[in-house]
């Protein structure tokens, strides 16, 4: 298989994020991780400091793509 580097939106599905995804070792998964939230609290410090979450009243509806 030859490597190649797409320059278009066919490199932005979900398809190839997932390829990319799996394409990493448990570690380098863990350091995206690390990464990413590192990121998501430095823009938004109080991001960490929300309320646990609580049931929703009433009936919930689930919709899903088939």
């Amino acid at each position: 298989m030859e490597e190649k580097i797409l320059h278009d939106f066919q490199a932005e599905t979900i398809e190839e994020k997932t390829r990319w995804f799996r394409s990493l070792t448990v570690e380098e998964r863990a350091d995206n991780l690390v990464m990413f939230t590192e990121m998501a609290l430095a823009l938004n410090p109080k991001l960490g400091m929300g309320k646990d979450a609580e049931p929703a009243q009433g009936r919930v509806l689930v919709l899903s793509k088939s």
